[in-house]
């Protein structure tokens, strides 16, 4: 996006702040909880191959896809402003070894209901479709692995045996930072959304941290991180990987935040076949 109309935006908030810090603040964490890409907009081949299916959270849709196997259930979770077309080439590996594939549409993504998006809701989301498909392997890329942490930190009798988390950010506030550094925010503004986010989810931005969560996650994890992740920071996975019983942290290098390449498939792929 250019960056000339967030700043513009930033602008206009951080003038509304100073006569409603409340106004605004909720006007700018609304704008951070709408994505602006992800949604399908035609059907996609891959999905269509699938055996669609449509859950629920409470009156909101829950795309999820599956390719059936005689294998262990891997449910797929992928991040911010994308949508389960971004596991294709995963996929069609997983396919090839008869995994029983399940991907879902995170909320306001694909064809999955809601206007907003955050952790917590996408977490729900997670949780219902495993109560669906019981996955024993789950996977998430950027804060679909972050969801995936907070579902399994929630729901304690729930059986996972291994975890496979792409690009993972340990926390929320530095996602925000840079959010708010991006869109120019004033310590207003920024001060204003710690509250509003304390209202909504009952807890601070701070204590939304994979890490934390880790901790009480009894299952081994693989972490996939590239060292130049302009993203989320490499720093994040060591965090993140001194926080599991038991992890393994696989670097990549130019690869970005996307990782998508053959070889970390490959790694992917060897690690939930030990």
């Amino acid at each position: 996006m250019n960056t000339f109309i967030p700043k513009l935006i930033g602008t206009f908030l951080n003038l509304l702040a100073y006569l409603n810090q409340s106004i605004a603040s909720n006007l700018a964490l609304d704008l951070f909880s709408k994505p602006l890409k992800g949604r399908l907009k035609e059907p996609h081949p891959l999905l269509e191959s699938s055996e669609k299916k449509l859950l629920y959270y409470k009156n909101l849709d829950i795309a999820t896809y599956q390719w059936k196997g005689s294998k262990q259930t891997v449910l797929l979770a992928h991040g911010w402003q994308s949508n389960s077309v971004r596991w294709k080439n995963i996929i069609i590996r997983l396919q090839k070894l008869d995994y029983n594939i399940v991907a879902l549409d995170a909320p306001a993504h694909g064809t999955s209901g809601s206007k907003i998006f955050n952790a917590v809701l996408y977490s729900k989301f997670i949780e219902v479709v495993c109560k669906e498909f019981k996955p024993s392997i789950l996977m998430g890329h950027s804060v679909g692995g972050m969801a995936i942490s907070y579902f399994l930190k929630n729901n304690s009798n729930y059986k996972a045996d291994t975890l496979v988390f792409l690009g993972t950010p340990a926390d929320f506030p530095a996602i925000f930072k840079n959010y708010s550094d991006f869109m120019g925010y004033n310590k207003i503004v920024r001060a204003g959304m710690e509250v509003v986010i304390k209202k909504r989810f009952g807890q601070p931005s701070s204590y939304f941290n994979t890490a934390r969560f880790a901790k009480e996650i009894d299952c081994n994890c693989l972490l996939v991180h590239d060292e130049f992740d302009p993203v989320i920071p490499y720093s994040d996975a060591l965090e993140i990987q001194s926080a599991f019983k038991s992890s393994h942290l696989f670097t990549t290098q130019g690869l970005g935040h996307g990782l998508k390449s053959k070889q970390v498939i490959d790694k992917i792929i060897d690690f939930i076949q030990t």
